[in-house]
């Protein structure tokens, strides 16, 4: 498959596995550094992968995503999204639903969840007791999952709510650590035999999830009660050109993919957010006096137009991304990529940690600079924290908007420090990467 390639790693395929599941972002930085920035690594029974550094082989992807199986490369994904999500579908009908969920997600529908997003943040921000340490990921998984709730689901009380709260985390939970993690890799880790282990107990919470979630469809359905805002309601809304509304199998799949990719990985970027803001003094004293100049009580959309606030979100999903690398487009024909010819069914992972810490495009990238952002304009080949092409995350603005609004919000109402200033490893966490031990931090006082 890869024949003409040079720069292929020569350990076992089972080595390499253990390796890019206890530490995909140090197995990158080793290979990169001994064969430059498009590299190709076989995992034991997962297949052999080209890694691409290269802003120019990235956008040569990018720009040629119909030459490519996406939906298929994603099988890994398929038991926890199901084989209805976006993410596993190519060709027309990934077009056709793409096209029914991206109202749902910009314009003017995301500018009305702002408040409700301040709201949320205030009242888990509140529980916060003065002298108190606690770990931000636990906080911002909270205000994350509410968010989730309330704007997505449509649901913020209720025994409905009540069940789905704690079904949700635990389930995201059960790959909390790279040991954890393994079974989404390990086919034969994969097997339900109910709670005596691993996979079937998350299997039998992710049913509970998608019985409940098809209850609440269904009585949605029957009600016919009044269109709400969340993004359930407009998801059952929209009909595609023939007039046909989404199925229930691909409501659910499309609420656990979001669910999936935008709680777990904004309550983590957030954590990493607070992580630097708390070690750069200079960076907490330009927030505050940006903030304070839109006065009290700002509106929601002011603050999401801050400068340096926006370049602060960016440069935190520039350092810490929340994938290792982007999921992977396998070629359909022979194809050039790099300067590289490849075979078809080749399979390609565009590496957004390897790229964003690039010292041509980042200058001292170990280094948390947001005026980076300010004093340049990034290409969408340099910068791809939510991937690019014709897959780019369709939530990309409700993730921003909610960190910018949780960002602002916390800051302006509280004053929080690190318990102790030492650096903080990143470790895997399914899919994702996250901070070990998830950032200890204290309340030091309100702001007045």
């Amino acid at each position: 498959m890869l024949s003409q390639f040079p720069n292929c790693i020569t350990t076992p395929p089972w080595w390499q596995l253990i390796n890019w599941i206890g530490d995909p972002i140090g197995f990158q930085k080793k290979y990169s550094q001994k064969y430059g920035d498009i590299f190709s690594m076989r995992l034991s029974g997962l297949g052999s992968h080209v890694i691409v550094a290269n802003p120019q082989a990235i956008q040569e992807i990018f720009s040629q995503d119909s030459k490519f199986d996406i939906g298929r490369a994603n099988e890994l994904a398929e038991p926890l999204i199901g084989k209805n999500s976006l993410m596993m579908m190519d060709g027309s009908r990934h077009r056709r639903e793409r096209k029914l969920l991206m109202p749902s997600f910009h314009g003017e529908r995301i500018q009305g969840y702002g408040e409700q997003i301040c709201q949320i943040t205030k009242v888990i921000a509140s529980q916060l007791k003065i002298g108190e340490s606690f770990i931000v990921r636990s906080r911002m998984q909270k205000v994350s999952l509410e968010i989730i709730l309330q704007v997505v689901f449509g649901l913020s009380e209720g025994k409905r709510y009540e069940q789905l709260k704690p079904l949700l985390t635990d389930w995201l939970d059960m790959t909390d650590s790279p040991l954890r993690s393994s079974m989404l890799f390990l086919r034969f880790l994969q097997r339900d035999w109910g709670k005596w282990t691993p996979w079937g107990r998350m299997k039998q919470r992710q049913r509970q999830i998608l019985d409940l979630l098809q209850a609440e469809i269904e009585e949605r359905r029957t009600k016919n009660t009044e269109k709400g805002n969340d993004i359930l309601s407009l998801m059952m809304a929209t009909r595609d050109e023939d007039g046909q509304a989404m199925t229930d199998g691909e409501l659910k799949d499309e609420l656990l993919t979001i669910l999936l990719a935008g709680h777990e990985t904004t309550a983590t970027t957030l954590s990493w957010a607070f992580y630097e803001i708390s070690r750069n003094p200079d960076v907490i004293e330009k927030l505050q006096m940006e903030l304070e100049s839109l006065g009290e009580n700002p509106n929601p959309m002011e603050i999401t137009k801050l400068p340096y606030l926006s370049a602060v979100c960016q440069e935190t999903l520039r350092m810490y991304p929340v994938l290792p690398v982007l999921f992977p487009r396998i070629a359909k024909s022979p194809i050039e990529i790099g300067g590289y010819q490849f075979d078809a069914e080749t399979s390609f992972m565009p590496s957004i940690y390897l790229l964003h810490y690039r010292e041509d495009l980042y200058p001292h990238p170990e280094q948390f600079k947001p005026e980076r952002f300010l004093e340049r304009q990034y290409s969408a080949s340099e910068y791809i924290p939510f991937g690019g092409g014709s897959r780019r995350c369709l939530g990309y603005a409700l993730a921003q908007l909610e960190m910018k609004l949780v960002i602002a919000t916390v800051l302006s109402q509280y004053q929080l420090d690190l318990t102790e200033d030492k650096p903080i490893k990143i470790q895997r966490r399914g899919f994702t990467l996250a901070p070990m031990g998830g950032v200890q931090m204290v309340m030091k006082g309100k702001r007045e």
